[in-house]
């Protein structure tokens, strides 16, 4: 039975890869989720996971050396899949350290305990092991707002916010590594994620939380800012056939096809929650357009990102499956649907479920 090592297993896109690859593989795999349980890292995203035999949660910061460390030697890890990092924009500029600790230091972390683990006494490593190495596309900075230009994998790295400076980092040390040493890894670079679970500071959980509730939807600047959107299933199944079919040593771009400006979003958002609330609904006396409020823009704003997924097409055949009508759609149902959910994510509540399972343990 394989074994995988996934970081921030509890937070949105890594929540959505642990369901994704029981889905798949089932019985087949075993995963150990390490998480450190900071404001974003969620347990009740995998509540109905706990039971399995084949799923063990960690509480571990990656930037723990002895604690990671411990997990390696204690388990037969034959994949990493690194999702933790601190990803907010808006934090990383209020507070860079904070991201540099994690995103830098706790990858530079992970990559020692990953390498002292799979190296052989001749400098070669363990045959089947991989680390694969979650990352942005906001390395690449900001593209003219064309409608032409793509980031591509040779497209150089330009970051213009702590968040994706510290991103860009822990992308030169896994290469660094690979360079270096051949550690066995890849890196990919993906879209703006959306979709089931996402902590409602990022744009469409913020925007669907605030409508339901008639606070007002904050755009920033002049709301055109273009941002490629990748339904999370997408995303989670593009990680894994890199796993399984990608060339070790490369970074593959997983991007979208969904290129949407900002008030776009918040309108279709508007005029979807409008459309699937039935009248009787308290909540959608709440929602309108009027809600919209322009605010001062965000320092460092980047204007448009856009991937080309070529590479991963080409070389592995992966490519979004959910246009993003489709994909928005289902979101908002499921933020309906789960408002519960919701609403501890919002209160602070969302560590209780943590506390509750593992407190006596």
């Amino acid at each position: 039975m394989r074994t995988y090592l996934v970081t921030g297993g509890a937070g949105f896109i890594g929540s959505n890869y642990i369901h994704y690859m029981f889905r798949k593989y089932g019985d087949e795999i075993r995963i150990i989720n390490a998480d450190a349980l900071t404001y974003a890292g969620n347990l009740e995203n995998l509540r109905d996971i706990e039971g399995r035999e084949n799923y063990t949660f960690i509480k571990a910061d990656i930037t723990d050396q002895p604690a990671i460390e411990k997990i390696f030697a204690e388990n037969d890890i034959d994949r990493v899949v690194h999702f933790a990092a601190e990803s907010h924009v808006d934090r990383s500029i209020k507070d860079p350290s904070v991201f540099v600790r994690t995103n830098v230091l706790g990858t530079a972390v992970m990559l020692n305990c990953a390498k002292a683990a799979w190296e052989n006494p001749d400098g070669s490593f363990k045959e089947g092991k991989k680390f694969l190495h979650v990352s942005t596309d906001e390395v690449y900075g900001s593209l003219p707002d064309d409608g032409t230009s793509f980031f591509r994998e040779d497209t150089p790295y330009d970051p213009h916010s702590p968040y994706s400076a510290s991103k860009a980092g822990s992308d030169l040390l896994v290469k660094s590594y690979m360079d270096t040493y051949h550690f066995p890894a890849n890196i990919t670079n993906t879209s703006n994620n959306y979709g089931p679970f996402q902590f409602p500071e990022k744009l469409i959980p913020l925007m669907i939380n605030n409508a339901l509730s008639g606070k007002p939807l904050p755009v920033y600047g002049d709301g055109r800012n273009i941002r490629d959107w990748l339904y999370v299933d997408d995303h989670a199944k593009g990680i894994d056939m890199v796993q399984e079919q990608g060339r070790l040593f490369q970074t593959y771009n997983i991007g979208g096809h969904n290129e949407k400006r900002n008030i776009e979003i918040v309108e279709l958002i508007i005029d979807t929650l409008l459309a699937e609330l039935p009248d009787d609904d308290p909540r959608k006396k709440n929602v309108s357009r009027d809600l919209i409020t322009y605010v001062g823009d965000r320092k460092g704003h980047d204007r448009r990102y856009a991937i080309a997924p070529d590479k991963i097409r080409a070389e592995i055949g992966w490519e979004p499956e959910t246009p993003f009508a489709e994909g928005i759609k289902k979101t908002i149902r499921w933020y309906l649907n789960n408002e519960e959910w919701l609403a501890n994510v919002t209160s602070g509540n969302y560590q209780k479920y943590y506390e509750d399972m593992y407190s006596n343990r």
